[in-house]
């Protein structure tokens, strides 16, 4: 039978999966977890509950996979900056971790995840990612200092969590409607100038 003109293709399994992800992330974002339902969910999707549910078996099924693109779509961007120019990526992954872009950002889901803490699944999901993006950031840190870029001097670790401590900053600005304000790109500013002075000096001018 032949399709009815005008109408909307129809999208394979892993199509569909991946829209419904994407617009979960949109509304959990927008929302919060509790505060979101998934018939919102379903409905901003275009879909009937029970479809959404063929994909996702649960509202938390559906977060934790909301965790885990945001976390993917995060090291694409930075693995996209480090292919780039990795001399020069620091400020780029920096910036992609913290700054708002495509209405998704890690550490937005990070904060929700928190008020959640009594759930054990998600806050074990939690502990794990932050963990990983930890070592992510330790890594990038590693690897700048075996080019020279980066002082050998400086601690992965402790610059790793510094890292992680930038990007939920930037989220109680967003949250608070600017209390950190014009501040958060001294923040930056210093940061970057710290990681990249040579050793032993502030890395002021």
């Amino acid at each position: 039978m032949t399709a009815t003109t005008g109408a909307k293709p129809r999208l394979r399994a892993g199509e569909r999966r991946q829209a419904v992800l994407d617009t979960a992330c949109r509304v959990f974002t927008r929302s919060s977890y509790r505060g979101a339902t998934t018939a919102e969910i379903a409905k901003a999707a275009g879909i009937s509950e029970p479809i959404l549910y063929r994909h996702f078996g649960s509202k938390r099924d559906l977060y934790l996979a909301c965790l885990e693109e945001a976390w993917r779509s995060f090291k694409e961007v930075a693995n996209g900056a480090i292919d780039k120019d990795p001399d020069t990526c620091l400020g780029a992954v920096a910036d992609a971790y913290m700054a708002k872009r495509a209405e998704l950002r890690l550490v937005d889901l990070w904060v929700q995840a928190l008020s959640e803490s009594d759930d054990a699944v998600i806050a074990k999901a939690l502990r794990r990612q932050v963990r990983e993006v930890h070592g992510f950031f330790a890594d990038l840190i590693r690897a700048g200092q075996s080019r020279g870029v980066i002082p050998v001097d400086r601690d992965p670790v402790a610059e790793a969590w510094i890292f992680i401590a930038g990007g939920l900053l930037a989220t109680m600005d967003v949250r608070l409607g600017g209390v950190v304000g014009e501040d958060i790109g001294r923040v930056r500013a210093e940061r970057r100038r710290w990681m990249l002075a040579p050793s032993g000096q502030s890395g002021e001018e």
